[in-house]
């Protein structure tokens, strides 16, 4: 199944509901194609590099703090999986401004993502997020790189939403009235 590189501390704000909203534009390594969606379903997968202070608001250093000292060499633990429930193709900056409370990235890393392949849009991805007990994977070589998707051998089973309905559905309507 497959499973999207994502940062640790994005992972963790999906987990605890602050973020609902992925803004993409895809790794270096898919320079040429952009972020595809390749699945509607998939686990997170948590990185480690380039997220520091600068590029997360200040009310979610929490985060930081929550994933230093996670990072193994050898194994990677999967916490969560998500839906995909809706996805736009952004180029208006006023309505990617807009999704600010969707999640944690800081104003200043989403203007690096805008002016980084400006020729590029912005997807953005709403999630439905389901916490999952912890399992450990081996990293395996084919799993470094700056690109989105890998491919995990795992299930979802005993999944449990993170936001009930009402909440998902009340935010997911906001996204949809900004992204339209």
């Amino acid at each position: 199944m497959n499973a999207l590189k994502e940062w640790a501390t994005v992972v963790s704000a999906l987990e605890s509901g602050d973020q609902t909203v992925l803004l993409r534009k895809g790794g270096i390594l898919e320079a040429a194609s952009g972020f595809v969606m390749e699945s509607k379903k998939f686990f997170l997968f948590p990185t480690f590099e380039h997220q520091g202070q600068q590029n997360i608001k200040s009310e979610f250093h929490k985060y930081l703090e929550f994933v230093k000292g996670k990072q193994s060499n050898d194994i990677n633990t999967i916490t969560s999986f998500v839906e995909v429930l809706a996805e736009a193709d952004l180029a208006s900056e006023e309505k990617i401004r807009k999704l600010s409370r969707f999640h944690i990235w800081s104003d200043a890393y989403i203007k690096a993502r805008i002016d980084w392949m400006p020729q590029k849009t912005l997807k953005a991805i709403f999630l439905k997020t389901y916490r999952i007990s912890p399992f450990d994977i081996p990293l395996k070589p084919e799993f470094h790189g700056c690109k989105s998707w890998i491919n995990i051998n795992a299930n979802s089973e005993g999944a449990k939403a993170v936001l009930g309905d009402t909440e998902l559905e009340t935010r997911l309507q906001e996204f949809k009235e900004i992204v339209n």
